[in-house]
């Protein structure tokens, strides 16, 4: 009921309102983008095919410091690949959900794993000292 509601308050105050009497109909609607920077650049809506059944958003970042860039990439789904990958530097993120306008948010809490990095440069170091270079 709750998540029924909320995506009820999201479809008034989304500027494609007017797809809103669709949300009740059996049709699964998702955001959707592909590779976008920022979410308020995946707010297009779409009516996913009678066979996808999920709607998904992927989140990867790649960089250190001021240099990190982040990507967003929201569509329908035949299946749910959920996946949280973090090398360090570089992440990526795929959540599902399966209910109308489900893939709202962007962010999903990935973010560079500084102690991976620094795990990585004392252990180079290390090999190098080792080797004396």
């Amino acid at each position: 009921m709750e998540n029924t509601l909320f995506q009820a308050l999201i479809g008034i105050i989304h500027p494609l309102s007017r797809e809103l009497p669709l949300l009740w109909s059996s049709s699964l609607f998702c955001y959707i983008c592909d590779n976008e920077h920022s979410n308020w650049n995946c707010m297009k809506t779409y009516k996913c095919e009678d066979h996808e059944k999920y709607c998904t958003t992927t989140y990867s970042t790649a960089g250190f410091g001021k240099d990190v860039g982040h990507r967003i990439t929201k569509k329908c789904s035949v299946d749910c690949p959920e996946t949280n990958v973090n090398f360090g530097m570089a992440a990526y993120s795929t959540k599902c959900c399966s209910t109308s306008l489900c893939n709202f948010s962007g962010a999903n809490s990935i973010r560079i794993n500084y102690a991976v990095v620094l795990l990585g440069i004392v252990g180079s170091l290390i090999c190098v000292l080792r080797v004396g270079l």
